[in-house]
């Protein structure tokens, strides 16, 4: 489903490289969880395949589809949430979300299934009459999630999903996340909470200086690692 091939990405002229040589193979149907220290490469790896950011060297595809030869058939079927949800303030929540929704072409009967499940359960059906601006960052978050489910995305990317969601909401993504994958989906996420990781991921790799250090299932992680317990244990053994 995704396939990042020998990316690298530099900045100060070269002389800081935020990703080295990066490639990852990530299958239909799978949680893939992307770890790291901050600063390690995470990001800056997400806005490449997302086609924010360009690559230096190396290629990235979805679905066989090469992100920046075809950057809107690509972005077609991604949908991403970033770490810091950026959305326009002035706009009503509603506003935003058929905004979202005009962008992908959803029809109206299927877009408003959807809403009304998302906004159920994320907790956020009062408030999309208000203005963006009166949101919390907790809110945002889920705004964000439910435009971003709006288009039933073959690839489902995450930056720090779980900042700022309460505990239902948090527990309710999860859930979303597995169901996505027991249809074939991928969700590919980053996040610095490792017992979500641990529990939810079906792979990991672990980044840093901008390099993988380890990759695959937790029983092959432990099989690598001196301290063979949690993730924590291996994530701080592997990254001192």
């Amino acid at each position: 489903m995704l396939k990042l091939k020998n990316i690298s990405k530099s900045y100060g002229k070269g002389t800081i490289k935020a990703v080295d040589d990066v490639s990852l193979d990530i299958r239909p149907g799978e949680i893939f969880g992307f770890l790291g220290p901050n600063g390690a490469g995470k990001t800056t790896t997400i806005k490449m395949v997302v086609g924010l950011l360009k690559p230096d060297t190396g290629t990235i595809s979805v679905n066989n589809i090469d992100v920046w030869e075809e950057p809107l058939k690509a972005k077609s079927i991604i949908s991403y949430v970033p770490d810091n949800p950026e959305v326009y303030d002035r706009l009503k929540g509603i506003e935003y979300l058929n905004f979202i929704g005009d962008m992908y072409g959803i029809p109206k009967e299927q877009r408003q299934r959807k809403l009304e499940h998302y906004l159920e359960l994320f907790n956020i059906k009062d408030a999309v009459g208000d203005l963006i601006a009166s949101y919390s960052h907790g809110m945002k978050q889920k705004l964000v999630l439910t435009s971003a489910l709006l288009n039933d995305p073959k690839l489902f990317i995450l930056d720090e999903p779980m900042v700022g969601l309460d505990p239902k909401s948090s527990f309710n993504l999860k859930e979303i996340m597995r169901n996505m994958c027991n249809e074939g989906k991928t969700v590919f996420f980053s996040t610095h909470v490792l017992e979500v990781a641990e529990k939810l991921c079906d792979r990991i790799a672990i980044i840093n200086n901008g390099k993988i250090i380890a990759l695959g299932t937790m029983e092959e992680l432990r099989s690598h690692a001196v301290e063979r317990k949690s993730l924590e244990n291996i994530f701080l053994e592997l990254t001192e």
